[in-house]
C-alpha cells in the first residue's frame, strides 16, 4: 500500500473527501515526525512503536568499483509493531 492507496482507504472508511482524507493522513505522518523529533519515540498502544536508532560507522563497498569506503555514523527511525499485532500476523 502506498500513500494514495492509504488515502483512498481513509476516505473510503470515514466517508469524507480525499481532500479531507489527505489532510488527515498527512497530518498524521507530521505528528509521528514531530514525536520523534522532540522525544525519541512514539507509540502507539496496539500497534507499535517508533524510536530512533543510532547506526555505527562501518566499512563498506563500492558497488561499481568493489573499492571499500567509509560510511559514516548516521541516526535513523525504526519501527517495532505491537506484540498483539505481531501475534495476529503469525
Amino acid at each position: 500500500m502506498n500513500k494514495r492507496e492509504l488515502i483512498d482507504f481513509v476516505c473510503a472508511n470515514l466517508e469524507t473527501t480525499k481532500t479531507g482524507a489527505e489532510e488527515t493522513v498527512n497530518t498524521v505522518l507530521r505528528g509521528i515526525q514531530h514525536g520523534i523529533s522532540e522525544d525519541g519515540v512514539v507509540s502507539v498502544a496496539g500497534f507499535g512503536t517508533w524510536s530512533t536508532r543510532e547506526r555505527a560507522a562501518r566499512q563498506g563497498r563500492n558497488p561499481q568499483t568493489g573499492a571499500p569506503i567509509q560510511i559514516s555514523a548516521s541516526r535513523t527511525v525504526g519501527f517495532k509493531p505491537a506484540k498483539a499485532w505481531k501475534d495476529d500476523m503469525n
